[in-house]
């Protein structure tokens, strides 16, 4: 895990606008719109929130398995049709995008494998290069709750900390954040920018990302979505019914960016679109780590407050953990 080349200090940005629901090629059209946003305002790190292309399926937690079963059918059919194939290159134009503006981009997409039965989706997100390449598509291991209604089960081949001139850029999705040795993961590769798309908001989720920093003394980018029920497209079926206050934050966004110490540089961005901006060192990663009780990665990898009676203290999680490099 040698770090090839010092990061320079840079701007990120924190995109907290809604996709068009359900519009893969729309949304992709906006997403591009935002990245020019973001890079008129000097950012070279964009991160989107939690499938954002073509948008997280709310309707979930608001439609009943078995009295619903058609109107569930119906919207799923849609979100399969809009969802994001790698292979086939529905991101072309992100990644166009990205290479033209000089962007690192993490964005959150409904992943459709077509090399693999192509009923399966996933909850993916899937990091660019300012040269326009796939660096990581990492796969949510778990969904939540009715959200297994949708996604299937990731695994750990996306939990990677990656290189880019935007520093060393790892990744979880929403609630695998509250997942000990998935955080672990991408400490114990050095991880200097955390980036954590999701659907959470409120004071509960944004204390979690002032954790993560001061855990793993990192800088945390908190990707939420802020929407109303009329920013969902009219055709969208039975809106009405489903969203019937067209006025309603059902989301209410609370992105944040937050430094290594633990403390908030930019957001929450509450009940409000727009793109969090803030100035970042990925530098300051690693010489936070100095101020920490101790380097996260150590204390959990190896025995020495609590040694086995008798026993050996070498710790055989930290000396057989290889990070999965496909």
């Amino acid at each position: 895990m040698p770090k090839t080349k010092k990061a320079s200090p840079h701007r990120v940005a924190v995109v907290q606008h809604p996709p068009v629901l359900l519009h893969r090629e729309t949304t992709i059209k906006r997403g591009v719109e935002l990245m020019e946003e973001a890079a008129a305002g000097g950012a070279r790190l964009v991160s989107f929130p939690e499938t954002w292309l073509p948008g997280y399926p709310e309707w979930l937690w608001r439609l009943r398995p078995g009295d619903d079963f058609e109107l569930t059918s119906k919207i799923h059919a849609r979100l399969l049709e809009n969802a994001v194939d790698l292979k086939a290159g529905h991101l072309k134009p992100i990644q166009a995008a990205a290479r033209r503006l000089k962007q690192t981009v993490s964005i959150g997409v409904h992943e459709r494998d077509s090399e693999f039965s192509r009923g399966t989706l996933y909850n993916t997100v899937v990091l660019i290069g300012p040269d326009g390449e796939v660096l990581n598509r990492h796969r949510k291991l778990i969904p939540t709750n009715p959200e297994r209604m949708v996604w299937g089960v990731g695994d750990a081949r996306g939990l990677r900390v990656i290189e880019t001139p935007a520093g060393r850029v790892g990744s979880l999705i929403c609630w695998e954040n509250y997942m000990p040795l998935a955080r672990f993961s991408l400490f114990a590769q050095g991880c200097e920018v955390y980036v954590a798309p999701t659907w959470d908001a409120g004071s509960t989720w944004v204390s979690t990302m002032r954790h993560i920093a001061a855990e793993g003394r990192c800088w945390v980018l908190g990707s939420g979505t802020a929407m109303r029920a009329k920013d969902i497209p009219a055709d969208f079926p039975e809106r009405a019914r489903l969203f019937p206050d067209l006025e309603d934050w059902f989301n209410p966004g609370d992105s944040v960016i937050v430094g290594p110490d633990g403390k908030l540089v930019a957001g929450p961005l509450h009940e409000k679109h727009g793109i969090l901006f803030a100035d970042c060192d990925p530098e300051r990663a690693s010489a936070a780590k100095r101020t920490a009780a101790t380097d996260a990665t150590i204390a959990i990898g190896r025995f020495t407050a609590a040694r086995p009676s008798g026993g050996s203290t070498r710790c055989p999680a930290r000396s057989s953990f290889r990070p999965h490099v496909p």
